[in-house]
């Protein structure tokens, strides 16, 4: 649905938003809200590391996702790959740090804002090659501990995934806005409420509510983690497999790792849990839940593949937004399924 409102250019402002997008789900949301803010120029988007091996690429993987769920077309940088202290002498710094040098000199009537929403690697870097353009922007930052009741020995984790980056900062002169974890941390939403307000949201609500579920190797969710439940019966059972699964891997590793599915919402689904479908961990079937986003009457469940083709269908006589539905796809039937897709939808059912 496009804005009802406008803002005049020159109330505009540049903005640069650097980010470790791949690290936990809050950085896809401020993305996004920062590409709907009518308010923001939003120049570029710098992926930023979070102190694990590959971890810029995976940031940047995870802003392009964001951007095509959104059908916006911005900038995107890789960030530096390692800590500031890591870097080698003489190596060249990153194209999001040579892009914030060259903005930042730009003549332009509108004011640079960088907001950075993880370690503060990029934004150092970039003033480390050219000093001056700490008087061209404004720099937004959040991390680091509350200037009150702080505790040293717990590690912030933004500030701690560069320390000597920060540290160079905020001895830099630059103007600088800090919202600590004092003040971050009061942010709260439930699962609850990004499920019924963000998720019908096409595939961007789908996105953001999806990437609060867990793909960690040996981390096994169950429960309102996971998604809303109708009944405490549903959790139970959740539990019980992901025990299951845990003594699994506890005893005998990770499982083969063999062809395995995404699945993705068709017609009238909201998301669909779990997201991904591995052959070679599933027994005979695996169940599948999800939520519509309306309610149907006399109605069925479709589940095709990539190709177009149904895989399987179920008939229901009623559904509604507020009923978790499950399905049970025979592992049988996926082993002939075209592609590595497999798309859940609904449709009503003429009398």
């Amino acid at each position: 649905m496009p804005f009802q409102y406008k803002v005049s250019e020159d109330k505009k402002v540049r903005v640069i938003i650097d980010t470790d997008a791949a690290c936990e789900a809050d950085d896809p949301f401020a993305i996004a809200h920062a590409l709907m803010c009518q308010k923001f120029d939003v120049r570029a988007i710098f992926a930023e590391q979070f102190n694990r091996e590959g971890s810029t690429r995976q940031s940047y993987e995870e802003i392009l996702t964001v951007l095509r769920a959104m059908k916006k077309e911005v900038p995107v940088f890789m960030g530096e790959e390692t800590k500031i202290s890591e870097k080698k002498q003489g190596e060249e710094v990153s194209p999001a740090a040579d892009f914030l040098i060259e903005e930042a000199m730009r003549v332009d009537e509108k004011p640079l804002f960088v907001l950075c929403i993880g370690a503060i690697t990029n934004v150092a870097s970039a003033m480390m090659k050219k000093k001056e353009i700490a008087k061209h922007m404004t720099i937004v930052w959040i991390g680091g501990q509350g200037h009150e009741h702080s505790t040293p020995e717990v590690r912030e984790f933004n500030a701690g995934n560069d320390v000597e980056a920060i540290n160079y900062v905020l001895n830099s002169g630059v103007n600088f806005w800090q919202i600590p974890n004092d003040v971050y941390g009061k942010m709260r939403i439930s699962l609850a409420e990004i499920e019924r307000r963000i998720a019908p949201c096409g595939e961007i609500g789908r996105h953001l509510f999806e990437n609060m579920e867990t793909s960690i190797p040996g981390v096994f969710a169950c429960g309102n983690v996971v998604h809303v439940h109708d009944l405490v019966d549903f959790v139970t059972a959740e539990a019980e497999k992901a025990g299951r699964s845990a003594a699994e891997y506890v005893l005998h590793g990770a499982a083969a790792d063999g062809r395995m599915f995404a699945t993705a919402c068709g017609a009238c689904v909201t998301y669909t849990v779990p997201q991904q479908i591995r052959l070679a961990a599933m027994g005979d079937k695996t169940e599948v839940s999800f939520r519509v986003n309306r309610s149907f009457a006399k109605s069925r469940i479709l589940v095709t593949d990539e190709t177009g083709a149904v895989v399987a269908r179920f008939a229901r006589q009623h559904m509604a937004p507020g009923e978790m539905e499950h399905i049970a796809l025979p592992r049988v039937l996926l082993e002939k399924a075209g592609g590595d897709t497999l798309t859940v939808s609904c449709e009503e059912v003429s009398e």
